[in-house]
């Protein structure tokens, strides 16, 4: 009897280690009219059918590693994660200068900002694992704006999740066009975000009627998910490791909420 029950035991823990979850990452080339442009998917090949996806747009820098290490963490997660590239294939900043320059610009074309997020969304929602009702978008810094942007466009997403991102809009009725839930996630001492912008936000919101929710995490400043952003928080940009686990906490309730 001892022997078929450690049998049986090996055989479950064997087929177990046969089903463990297998990370599957991409480079996905796609166009936004003439622009070409390079996303990145990531989904767990274990995991059979049609599940949620999760759009992530990256900061200032542009698609590099700390986004797709989210993409990885979401794919751990059960969801089909796929980065935006905003910029455009190959085209990466190496400084701030030329970074604040690029997002700048980005910044002050809001409908190309939204077409770009918007291609990238549509990318998502075609890929062969994912629910294309079952969409949402997360954004960090200049992608916090332009997930943000996304909503107001009136994209087809149940949630949008902004990580110290900007919250000014150049048109804040479009607010009326938001269709899902939004969670902002933000450092209460942040000095890039006036407090006119963080009440005419709050204002859009409710003119709107949109479901929304606002986190502040104490002693955080920008870029507080960024472990590459120092740890000074006088130069106005630092990384918070608590608020940086704090907010991704937020953020995984808030789309199980979503998509259960």
């Amino acid at each position: 009897m001892k022997t078929r029950v450690l049998l049986i035991a090996m055989g479950v823990l064997l087929m177990s280690l046969g089903i463990q979850a297998k990370i599957v990452t991409k480079d996905v080339v796609y166009k936004d009219g003439d622009t070409t442009l390079e996303g990145f998917l990531a989904y767990d090949d274990s995991m059979k059918g049609p599940r949620p996806g999760v759009l992530v747009v990256h900061a200032w820098m542009g698609l590099g590693e700390q986004v797709k290490r989210r993409c990885r963490m979401l794919a751990e997660m059960g969801y089909v994660a796929f980065a935006a590239d905003v910029y455009g294939k190959g085209v990466r900043p190496s400084t701030r200068g030329e970074a604040a320059k690029l997002a700048g610009g980005y910044k002050a074309d809001r409908p190309l900002l939204r077409r770009r997020v918007r291609v990238a969304l549509e990318q998502l929602a075609e890929k062969p694992r994912v629910d294309p009702g079952k969409l949402a978008a997360i954004g960090y810094c200049f992608g916090g704006t332009a997930v943000l942007e996304l909503a107001r466009s009136g994209a087809d997403v149940r949630g949008t999740v902004s990580f110290h991102g900007g919250l000014d809009s150049l048109h804040p009725e479009d607010a009326r066009n938001i269709k899902g839930r939004v969670l902002v996630l933000h450092g209460a001492d942040d000095p890039t975000i006036s407090a006119a912008d963080e009440a005419a936000f709050r204002d859009e919101l409710r003119k709107a009627a949109v479901d929304w929710e606002m986190v502040y995490y104490g002693g955080a400043v920008h870029s507080f998910t960024d472990p590459y952003a120092g740890h000074d928080n006088s130069k106005g940009a630092a990384y918070n490791a608590r608020a940086d686990e704090r907010s991704w906490r937020a953020m995984r309730t808030f789309l199980q909420d979503l998509f259960r």
